[in-house]
């Protein structure tokens, strides 16, 4: 917003400036440029101008001072006339170098021949309404001149000139361009580069040899990108060029990523209170990366207040407006906070005899009575003075003392001598022999072949302003140093940048060192660094940082803070199962099933895959329980062969108690295959095995109960029932119901058989490795089967309990099956509700428990009578009749 103000202000202004100006100088001028007659008010227009005359005269432009002191206006009488101070050695030499290149074209005559430059220059003061005075005054003088001819005509209130070389600050041009532009009359700028100067639609006459900050934006941008900082402050001059550039900037940082820290402007009258607000802030922001896009005067303003405030450890990025500046880096008070300075500065070339032009100036020089710029500049680098002191003023201590005549130039040195960076004035050198150029194209052309009336040729006598600007926008020429110079369709040249940095040599002086190029004509590489060479702030080697917040190592990413740009954030570490292996990145990303993150979440490695292993705790338990039960089994197998010719033993069958104990061997051993990686030879094995063998072992117990209850009831008169449960019977009874489990095996396995299965929970880190049961029908159809034999051997052994024997063999079976049931009924929802393995492990748990369950409840009373009370060990003790209790 402040912008947008900003620039209707400034355009008000240059209207304001150029209506009162054109009504009070002008009033009967015509645009169309026809002769008309004014009369000039004597004094109105007093300023100071260089002047050559010529066959064709070019208008010049420069602030040859910073600024202006500005009288109070009573509007009660005539103003007195602005002045100008501080004097600039810099642009100075730009001037000089304008002389320099038009007396060389003269000198040399192959361009030109038979025609000789002149010039007419003027001091702009840095200032708009000072620049709008100075081309007011090109446009029209004492003499007069046809503004629509170079040749001189007296009585006309019109230019001499058919261009104008400048001015320098982008805020003089636009005024200037604007008033220029009414008279289609050519105006090559050497250091304006505001952006908006691009515009043909406002400035249609305007062009400069100033590459536009459009793309000094563009090399800035890519160099904040190139190092990574995405924390950058911003500090523009209170000016077109300022403003523009900035605003530039900071939309192009943001569509990179990178945000913009602050963005203040440093106000023209430089009070300290303002400067120093700018200081507190850039504290406050934390960058360290800032850029300042402003001239070298409110650069130095800015960098004053800092030495004050004590600011260090600053990066510098320097527009090319100050990146070259010897007024900044000559002064040694500015060395330890600009050490390592960053910036873009124009291409530079060595102008042969250039210096030696430059150093011919002296007050006794045939040409020094012509040149009002010439006292001020040599009191200024010899701090003396031409002219005698005034009355009363011989003893003011600050007056300077007299000049002696014999300085010389050579002896001193002074940035007006200093041809090292010949970067602006090459600029201006370009642009008087861009125009040079253009005049030879008028002088060489073709009849009809140019767009004017008729195709008829410009009339080299009389060349209209906006025929040679026809000419000079379509000119394209090479140099003695071999660049082409041409202007694009917006009159901007084509943008080729130095990268410099500044470098403290142990001598003390700052060195201004190009460590890289920028050109925009390459496409794929437009930005090149050389980066060895670079020396940062502090005489530091390493990249400076510059973030809101520290940088996100991998492992983390970036978690935006709410109210707060999108540059500060949290570092947040990734969630498990999600990685990201770069820094700052925006998101982690998610491990594919089978793998899972790193502790460090900066690698995805693949899942621990789990399953009921024998290497394993619990694998090793399962395992020594089972071993256990089945060496239990077989040392009552030892017993009851021992011991196979009691009564005990004999009783009830005791083909049946051998089979059983085989058969709760093969339980024992069955819950083995549970335990091991699973297969698919060990998911269909383990199943069926468990299935058929637990089958058998209840189908014997069924067998014995049946026989103990038959046994009794074969005890009445008359009874024949034993003769249909012999041992046939009793074996086709384990065969028939075992073959029914074998039967539903086999359909099992063959429809759809139990196969190995890897379950890849997303938020688990491990794989689990377990046997799916193909067929849950099936399964359940197996454990149904097994459980109806188990309920039916547990109704008849409870019917059978009550049998009067000392030696009741249907009670003990009826809390086997108590416990068996009760085993199998809990397994249901815990094999339900159990998690990866731990279904296995609580499926072997049941085996085992049933296992021991029958092991213990019919086996281990029994062998507690044959070891330890062998006196019951006798078959009138197990027949003899006793009262059962109820249970």
């Amino acid at each position: 917003m402040k912008s947008t103000e900003h620039s209707l202000s400034l355009r008000m202004t240059e209207l304001v400036l150029v209506g009162l100006l054109w009504c009070g100088i002008f009033p009967y001028a015509s645009h169309q440029g026809q002769n008309q007659h004014c009369e000039i008010i004597p004094g109105s227009m007093a300023l100071r101008v260089l002047e050559k005359k010529g066959d064709i005269t070019l208008g010049g432009l420069f602030s040859l001072h910073d600024m202006v002191v500005e009288h109070s206006l009573s509007y009660t009488s005539t103003p007195p006339p602005t002045k100008c101070t501080r004097f600039n050695f810099r642009t100075f030499r730009w001037m000089q170098t304008m002389i320099f290149a038009i007396k060389e074209i003269n000198r040399d005559g192959k361009l030109l021949p038979n025609i000789t430059l002149g010039f007419k220059i003027y001091d702009s003061c840095s200032t708009p309404h000072q620049a709008l005075k100075a081309a007011m005054e090109l446009m029209g003088t004492e003499t007069g001149s046809g503004l629509e001819g170079v040749t001189q005509t007296k009585g006309s209130c019109h230019g001499t000139v058919p261009a104008v070389i400048g001015d320098g600050g982008s805020t003089q041009s636009l005024v200037v361009a604007r008033f220029l532009g009414v008279f289609h009359v050519p105006q090559v700028s050497y250091f304006s580069s505001c952006a908006c100067l691009s515009d043909k639609k406002e400035f249609p006459a305007f062009l400069r040899t100033m590459p536009s900050d459009f793309f000094q934006v563009d090399a800035l941008v890519q160099l904040v990108k190139h190092f990574g900082w995405s924390w950058v402050g911003v500090i523009a001059g209170d000016d077109a060029y300022g403003r523009g550039g900035a605003n530039i900037f900071a939309v192009k940082v943001r569509k990179l990523g990178a945000c913009v820290a602050f963005h203040e402007i440093i106000p023209k009258n430089r009070a300290q209170t303002a400067v120093s607000s700018i200081v507190s802030t850039i504290r406050s922001s934390g960058a360290r990366v800032i850029l300042v896009f402003a001239v070298e005067q409110d650069a130095a303003a800015l960098f004053d207040e800092a030495l004050r405030e004590g600011l260090t450890g600053i990066q510098w990025l320097a527009s090319e407006a100050w990146s070259t500046a010897a007024v900044l880096s000559t002064p040694k008070k500015y060395h330890h906070i600009l050490q390592g300075s960053m910036g873009f500065a124009i291409r530079q070339a060595h102008i042969s005899g250039l210096q030696d032009f430059l150093l011919r100036l002296h007050p006794a020089s045939p040409d020094a009575p012509d040149d009002p710029f010439l006292v001020p500049f040599w009191e200024e680098v010899f701090q003396c003075s031409l002219s005698l002191p005034a009355e009363g003023q011989e003893n003011n201590v600050e007056s300077k003392p007299s000049c002696s005549g014999a300085e010389e130039l050579g002896t001193v040195t002074n940035i007006y001598s200093d041809v090292s960076q010949l970067r602006i004035s090459y600029n201006v050198y370009k642009a008087v022999y861009a125009i040079a150029h253009a005049l030879h194209a008028v002088r060489n052309c073709v009849q009809g072949s140019v767009p004017f009336p008729l195709q008829a040729c410009p009339d080299v006598d009389n060349i209209q302003p906006w025929q040679l600007l026809h000419y000079l926008k379509r000119m394209k020429y090479l140099d003695s140093f071999g660049d082409e110079t041409k202007f694009d369709e917006n009159g901007d040249p084509a943008a080729m940048y130095d990268l410099v940095n500044w470098q403290l040599r142990p001598n003390g002086d700052m060195e201004i060192v190009t460590i890289g190029k920028f050109d925009e004509m390459t496409k794929k590489q437009s930005l090149q660094i050389w980066e060895h060479n670079i020396v940062w702030n502090g005489n530091q080697t390493k990249v400076p940082l510059s973030v809101c917040s520290s940088i996100c190592p991998p492992g983390t990413r970036k978690a935006i803070r709410p109210n707060f740009p999108i540059c500060c954030h949290d570092c947040v570490v990734c969630t498990a199962g999600e990685i990201s292996n770069q820094t700052d990145a925006i998101e982690c990303m998610r491990c594919l099933p089978e793998f899972w993150s790193s502790p460090e979440r900066t690698a995805c490695i693949p899942k621990e895959v789990e399953f009921l292993s024998f290497s394993d705790t619990m694998g090793i338990t399962l395992m020594a329980i089972s071993l256990i039960g089945s060496f239990c089994t077989c040392v009552v197998v030892f017993i009851f062969t021992y011991y196979r010719t009691t009564p005990i033993v004999r009783a009830n069958n005791s083909h049946l108690s051998f089979l059983l104990l085989f058969s709760l061997t093969l339980c024992f051993l069955c819950s083995l295959t549970f335990i091991g990686r699973p297969s698919q030879w060990s998911c269909m094995l383990r199943q069926t095995a468990f299935g058929i063998t637990f089958v058998l072992c209840i189908s014997c117990i069924l067998g014995k109960t049946i026989v103990v209850l038959m046994a009794f009831k074969a005890t009445l008169p008359g009874s024949n029932v034993m003769k249909w449960f012999g041992p046939k019977q009793q074996k086709a009874i384990i065969i028939f119901c075992t073959l029914i489990q074998i039967i539903i095996c086999t359909v099992w396995l063959v429809v759809a058989p139990p196969t190995p299965r890897q379950l890849m929970p997303r938020e688990s880190p491990i794989v689990i490795l377990l046997c799916d049961e193909g067929s849950p029908e099936a399964f359940s159809l197996v454990l149904g089967y097994i459980g109806l034999l188990a309920c039916l051997c547990l109704l008849l052994a409870f019917l059978a309990r009550k049998l009067p024997d000392n030696f009741n063999e249907a009670r003990l079976i009826t809390f086997s099956m108590l416990i068996f049931c009760a085993v199998w009924v809990a397994f249901v929802p815990a094999y339900i509700s159990s998690p990866g393995k731990y279904s296995t492990v609580t499926e072997v748990f049941a085996i085992l428990a049933s296992s021991y369950g029958l092991l213990g409840c019919i086996f281990a009373p029994k062998c507690y009578i044959i070891l330890l009370r062998p006196e019951k060990n006798t078959r009138k003790h197990l027949t003899s009749k006793v009262v059962t209790e109820k249970f």
